[in-house]
């Protein structure tokens, strides 16, 4: 299973000989050693040049700063990884192969397992070095730094398995990552809040106590399942059963239920069309969304409404009802939300025409570049809008029955631009990327990568300056994050309800943007000025790069 697994062999072999694992461990490794250098305490002129003693919190804000960027890491990775393991395998024609070798089920899941999480453990490895030299400040004890890469292996682990299982259900590596994502994130902030509590007794309580056994438990099920599912595959045969039969789908389908004629299911999945098509339609339009997004049937679509309209109730009775002043942070779970499923129906949309030799075809019809990719982004962009906005229900009944919300009833329409705004950012970054890749895989990564560093990127760079560098004024830091809709969102503060208020004020009151002369505008309004010239970029770009490629195809025909 272990030492002689062809599969794991193979796997390692073509992942970590790639000069694209080597390119991204010294990346990995050059980014944690930065931080180090620049958060490493200078000499001072008073000591004769050397390290001045500094207090145990520099010390404990880059230990926290390393376990929680290295964590989430674990987080958005191992999906990256693990969910394209068996989906892969489909989508190269070689899962039914792979299945009839005499290989055993659970050989064939321990080496996907293992070869996926292998380069993510190497990336934590690489990083216990630049850990010590935080030890080496004083104000962290050894034991602290055991238990952190203890619960980095186990999630790397548990997150590892439970995109192997997503991979297995599905068809798409798109499909299986973003479904994924849904199931990991809720778990690894619960994972975060609970280990950094704190009482040192209860963390090193729940670390060692309560998750390896609860992580064991969760490997096991993971595993009898997936393993069950590999020995009687339900989901093999002849490549014309890859388009489900959507009516055959209902008959089986477990809570939601997606009905074309019905609304608003009909806003995102109109009915196939049995009649002609009127003159002046785009087909290409057309035919995305009737037919292409949902060719492979609706259970992705239906298992993502199901987790996040769930998780949804239960974040709108702590975050809308219970302290309406945190409404930003529901707003942030909804744009979090978008952020994961507005790729999967962009990135795909130019590679997998690709991928299916059809892009040729499409590339030497009578309609124009601007017309197809243009019907591409309108289809995509209207599917992740409206599955967007479906968790701004919770949102609208909250104003209409919150009196502090009701007061600031203006932040409502201002919420929503962003939520628009953040689906138009997603859809025109999965366009772009899918344009200029070659593989689906690399193009929903890609867009994933582009999106985390204009989203998350500058809101962990401001607390690093925050912490750090003691010259930067509130403003500027200010400045940096008006390329996310995180910061635009927690930037519009709502008074807490001193009646009903619990604890202290926790919203993130970001100053406003000031420029010479006094001029002064909210991190929102930034926002809502520089995205739509952002996502104009980035729709000339695929436009630019996809009409090369038509011009290159009218030139060779």
């Amino acid at each position: 299973m272990f030492s002689n697994n062809p599969v794991l062999s193979r796997e390692l072999l073509v992942n970590l000989r790639s000069t694209r694992a080597f390119v991204m461990q010294g990346l990995y490794a050059s980014f944690l050693a930065a931080l180090v250098y620049f958060s490493w305490p200078g000499g001072d002129p008073e000591w004769g040049g050397a390290v001045r003693q500094v207090s145990p919190g520099v010390a404990r804000l880059l230990f926290n700063l390393f376990f929680l960027g290295q964590f989430f890491l674990v987080a958005l990775v191992a999906p990256t990884f693990a969910a394209g393991a068996i989906t892969g395998e489909k989508e190269r024609k070689t899962y039914e192969m792979l299945l009839a070798s005499p290989l055993k089920p659970l050989t064939i899941l321990v080496g996907k397992l293992l070869s996926s999480l292998s380069f993510l453990v190497i990336l934590i490895v690489s990083s216990l070095p630049l850990m010590i030299l935080c030890f080496l400040l004083g104000g962290i004890l050894l034991s602290e730094i055991v238990r952190a890469y203890l619960i980095l292996i186990l999630a790397a682990g548990t997150f590892g398995l439970l995109s192997l299982a997503c991979s297995s259900f599905f068809r798409r590596t798109s499909s299986a990552l973003v479904v994924s994502y849904l199931v990991i994130l809720p778990i690894a902030l619960l994972c975060v809040a609970v280990t950094r509590n704190d009482d040192s007794m209860t963390r090193d309580f729940v670390s060692i106590a309560v998750l390896p056994p609860w992580c064991l438990a969760i490997w096991t099920l993971v595993v009898v399942v997936v393993n069950r599912r590999l020995l009687r595959p339900p989901d093999v045969g002849s490549e014309g059963n890859e388009v489900i039969d959507e009516a055959e789908e209902m008959k089986s389908a477990i809570g939601v239920v997606i009905d074309r004629d019905l609304f608003p299911d009909k806003l995102f999945a109109p009915a196939k069309r049995t009649d002609l098509m009127p003159d002046g339609t785009n087909p290409v339009l057309d035919k995305e969304l009737r037919s292409e997004i949902f060719s492979q049937g609706t259970l992705m679509l239906r298992v993502v409404i199901q987790v996040s309209m769930f998780i949804s109730i239960f974040l709108m009775a702590v975050l809308l009802f219970w302290r309406p002043d945190w409404a930003g942070y529901y707003v942030a779970y909804v744009i979090t939300f978008n952020l994961l499923v507005g790729p999967v129906f962009s990135a795909g949309s130019i590679t997998q025409e690709r991928e299916r030799k059809t892009l040729g075809l499409l590339l030497t019809t009578l309609l124009r570049p601007g017309t197809i990719i243009r019907a591409k982004l309108l289809a995509a962009l209207r599917v992740s809008t409206v599955l967007t906005f479906l968790l701004t229900e919770q949102l609208l009944l909250a104003y209409v029955l919150v009196p502090n919300l009701q007061t600031r009833f203006w932040t409502l329409p201002v919420y929503l631009l962003i939520i628009a705004t953040t689906c138009l950012a997603t859809t025109t970054t999965g366009l772009m990327c899918s344009a200029l890749s070659r593989k689906t895989s690399v193009a929903i990564v890609t867009t994933y990568l582009v999106l985390f560093a204009l989203f998350v990127g500058p809101v962990g760079l401001k607390l690093y300056m925050r912490d750090f560098v003691e010259s930067v004024s509130e403003s500027k830091l200010s400045a940096m994050t008006i390329s996310s809709p995180y910061a635009a969102a927690l930037s519009i503060v709502i008074p807490p309800d001193k009646s009903s208020m619990v604890g202290t004020y926790a919203a993130a009151n970001t100053p406003p943007v000031r420029f010479p002369g006094g001029f002064a505008i909210p991190v929102w309004g930034m926002f809502l000025m520089f995205y739509p010239l952002l996502s104009g970029v980035f729709y000339i770009i695929a436009y630019v790069a996809f009409r090369y490629r038509w011009w290159r195809a009218g030139g060779t025909s």
